[in-house]
């Protein structure tokens, strides 16, 4: 044994410093926190710059009274009493079709004219009967002019009182032929003028009973039409009907006379009104509900037949809501729903999704009815924008 102390092996000092080592790595690791915490779910951050990118305004909503209402589909349709349907009177041919579908025509204006032999044959019954009319009215007039000549000669005792009342008979023989000539003159005019042979032509032409529109039109040029056959359909659009199916739960707040309110999607902020004549006596044994008809005055012909249409019922007594204009909602999550807006002092702003009921709308605005208190500021303009960056924050990272 020498007399020098020894040395710790070189292996035994590199394994103590990488101890060491690890060991502070760990406590820094658990001590320094992370430089960006998770967002909250359904809340995003804007800086000032991107809210004035994004276009995003908020103001604060308040409460206003309102009536809750029942949306219903409806339907407007052809006041069925100011509509008509023509059809051909007889067999026969197209000639002319003088109008389109949406064209306005006059009352009386020409439509549809066929060739028929059965207009044929009604003008030769009109004739015919003008003839013979002619014919009886002649011997009408002889026959009482004989009557008058019977008549003075027996007064200045000239003639027999035989001739007399042989003459008398003679006239209402005439009368009668007159009467029913006539008669049968004015059935021919009635044929002549239902099938609308006029004139100097055979050919049947369907005229307009009434001013309006074309709204259907089946009449082809040069078809054959048997009697019956659609033609073309004209109805006075100043006069509407809607036609509502209203389930059970509304049938109390509907009664004749009464008034309903509508709006349909190609005129958007605009709310109509109609008149209810008919609600149906039963509900219907496979839909549930009961038939509806209204009336509606269109003066202006802004609203067209078969438009479809959204029906506003009162449903309930008076409550309170919260408006908010319609671009303020989105669909998140097929939910509907609104950004609350929370402003920060650089400019920027933090957003919270917010899911909502929804009541009626109208005017551009619709009624939120919960989800969001009075005084909070939701956010007005820009609220897609908002959408698309919380959509993007629930995407997981990439690497």
């Amino acid at each position: 044994m020498n007399g020098r102390t020894r040395a710790p092996g070189a292996p035994a000092v590199a394994l103590l410093f990488t101890l060491v080592t690890v060991a502070g790595a760990c406590a820094r690791t658990q001590k320094e926190p992370s430089s960006e915490p998770s967002p909250a779910e359904g809340v995003v951050r804007f800086s000032a710059a991107q809210v004035q990118h994004g276009g995003v305004r908020w103001s604060p909503v308040s409460t206003e009274a309102v009536v809750p209402t029942l949306e219903l589909p409806g339907q407007l349709v052809p006041d069925e009493d100011h509509t008509s349907r023509l059809a051909a009177p007889v067999e026969g041919r197209v000639m002319t079709v003088a109008v389109r579908i949406g064209d306005r025509v006059r009352r009386g204006q020409t439509l549809v004219v066929l060739a028929s032999a059965g207009g044929s044959a009604a003008r030769a019954d009109l004739v015919k009967a003008e003839a013979e009319v002619a014919s009886k009215r002649s011997s009408l007039a002889y026959a009482r002019t004989a009557r008058e000549r019977a008549e003075r000669l027996l007064e200045a005792k000239a003639g027999s009182k035989q001739d007399f009342e042989r003459a008398r008979a003679d006239e209402e023989l005439a009368q009668s032929g007159f009467t029913a000539a006539e008669a049968e003159l004015t059935r021919a005019q009635g044929v002549a003028r239902q099938l609308g042979v006029s004139g100097g032509s055979d050919n049947v032409t369907l005229r307009s009973p009434l001013e309006g529109v074309i709204i259907a039109r089946d009449a082809v040029p040069g078809s054959v039409v048997t009697p019956g056959g659609a033609l073309v359909t004209v109805t006075d659009i100043a006069r509407l009907w809607l036609e509502v199916a209203a389930p059970d739960r509304a049938t109390q707040t509907l009664r004749p006379g009464g008034q309903v309110h509508f709006t349909v999607g190609a005129l958007p902020g605009q709310t109509f009104e109609a008149r209810i004549d008919s609600v149906g006596s039963s509900l219907d044994p496979q839909t549930r509900t009961l038939p509806v008809r209204a009336s509606v005055a269109n003066a202006r012909g802004v609203l067209r037949p078969n438009m479809f249409a959204t029906v506003l019922l009162e449903a309930g007594s008076e409550t309170t809501a919260l408006r908010v204009p319609d671009g303020a909602v989105v669909l998140v999550d097929e939910q509907p729903a609104v950004f609350v807006a929370a402003p920060e002092p650089d400019g920027g702003a933090r957003f919270e999704r917010r899911r909502v009921e929804l009541g009626r709308k109208e005017g551009g605005s619709t009624l939120v009815t919960g989800g969001i208190r009075p005084g909070e500021n939701v956010v007005t303009e820009g609220a897609f924008a908002i959408k698309s960056q919380l959509e993007r924050s629930k995407m997981p990272a990439e690497g």
